[in-house]
């Protein structure tokens, strides 16, 4: 196979992956910087490694591909193209006979290459179930194999310990029932050839095959009266403080020195300045936000930090028929690994499940943004599964996140403003909803 030919290939069809960071932008350059061949044959299966640069940036990505002379129909969609001597690459990542191969692998504790698979101690793989490709996502492709297993590939690899894999294996072998125990794991002895820290690849994890996530059950119960939901999202919270306990016994814990305050508050400004040029209407609240910002300063008490979820929302969370179980513990895959494994306030995590509260409550409004009886309904949902929120999190810890006042409307305001440069480059539609909060918090509104 020619590496030069597929990696034009690859030029043309990398954009257009959900997962590609790019946002379709042309790939000025691809180059290989790891080739595995996993099965001769045809289908062939290679594991490729690739450097993209897309203006001053290069990105790696993981691509499983599939080399065969005639592809089945149901791999038509998955077509990269056709290669000099005929053969048709596609994204293995769909095909089950190529994932199936990685499962087996994994329970057979393999290496091939720098590819090394990786089984948890006294993890049950059952390697008989084909694997099923789920609907593509942001940063990850996600294979379910029957109803015990879901493997994760994670498109963007980074080097270094990953949080996916690191919480959720020390919490589940402390017992922890509020994570879905990894099972195995794909690594890359180093990502650049320079000779560093192995790099996560795929994560094998528990499946639960008869749960939903908490997004899908909330925003089905907006409108069947205001007490629908605020039951839940009480456990929900109680869940997410007895996490956090779990994650301080397992990681341990420290107090921000004082002069971190100044830190803090200096990066949201920045952060601010910058979601500004992006979102012109922020100007508007400026004043509003530096001051909600100057309060960070001011604070008395000790703040703790600890290692915590990092991208923590309703859809990041199932309901299984045992309670609440948290997922996705990588954080946001745009950020450095090292950032998404440093300890943060606790709140940050409380404050990003606020914000998803209120776009659960609050999106379905936007195809009808004059309807004022609909406003209210989603309004008095929101407020009503936020309060509940907070005081099951405040039963389980002994400490309710609204006693924190300052510092949680702090980063409460912070990630609807990251929220607003998000919606204003991929969903304009949902622009509104980031908006309304900043425009509340402005007014003094906000809790």
């Amino acid at each position: 196979m020619s590496n030069g030919a597929l990696a034009e290939l690859l030029s043309s069809w990398l954009p257009a992956q959900r997962w590609f960071a790019g946002s379709g932008a042309i790939v000025r350059e691809i180059t290989i910087t790891s080739d595995v061949q996993l099965s001769a044959g045809d289908p062939e299966s290679r594991h490729l490694i690739i450097a993209a640069t897309v203006g001053a940036e290069t990105v790696s990505y993981q691509v499983l591909v599939g080399l065969a002379t005639d592809l089945r129909p149901e791999l038509g969609p998955a077509v990269i193209g056709t290669l000099p001597d005929g053969r048709i690459a596609y994204d293995g990542a769909v095909d089950p006979g190529l994932t199936s191969l990685l499962l087996t692998w994994i329970a057979e504790q393999r290496r091939a290459g720098r590819l090394r698979f990786v089984a948890e101690a006294g993890a049950v793989i059952d390697t008989t179930s084909p694997g099923r490709t789920l609907p593509a996502l942001h940063s990850n492709t996600g294979v379910v194999f029957g109803d015990k297993a879901i493997l994760k590939l994670l498109r963007r690899p980074f080097t270094g310990h990953h949080p996916d894999v690191e919480i959720p294996a020390t919490l589940a072998r402390a017992g922890s029932r509020l994570v879905a125990a990894p099972l195995g794991w794909i690594e890359l002895d180093e990502l650049d050839g320079a000779g560093g820290e192995p790099a996560t690849l795929a994560i094998l994890s528990e499946f639960f095959p008869n749960s939903t996530d908490a997004w899908s059950i909330a925003t089905a119960s907006v409108h069947d009266g205001a007490s629908s939901f605020t039951g839940q999202a009480r456990l929900l919270g109680e869940a997410t403080a007895e996490l956090h306990d779990e994650l301080a016994e397992a990681f341990g814990t420290a107090a921000l020195p004082r002069p971190a305050l100044a830190d803090l508050r200096r990066d949201l400004v920045a952060e601010f300045t910058a979601a500004r040029e992006v979102v012109p209407a922020l100007a508007g609240y400026e004043r509003a936000i530096a001051d909600c910002y100057a309060r960070v300063t001011e604070l008395t008490g000790q703040v703790t930090i600890q290692r915590i979820h990092g991208d923590y929302h309703l859809a990041q969370v199932i309901g299984t028929g045992d309670g609440w179980v948290v997922l996705d513990f990588e954080g946001e895959p745009s950020v450095p690994l090292a950032r998404r494994r440093a300890y943060a306030p606790a709140l940050r995590d409380v404050a990003g499940m606020l914000r998803s509260f209120d776009y659960a409550g609050r999106h379905q409004s936007l195809a009808d943004p004059g309807d004022q009886l609909l406003k209210a309904v989603a309004s008095d949902w929101v407020d009503r599964c936020q309060d509940a929120f907070c005081a099951g999190y405040g039963a389980a810890s002994g400490s309710d996140p609204r006693q924190h006042g300052a510092l949680l409307r702090a980063l409460t305001l912070q990630k609807a403003v990251y929220e607003a440069v998000y919606e204003a480059r991929h969903r304009p539609g949902w622009l509104p909803i980031p908006l309304h909060a900043i425009a509340e918090a402005a007014d003094g509104g906000g809790r």
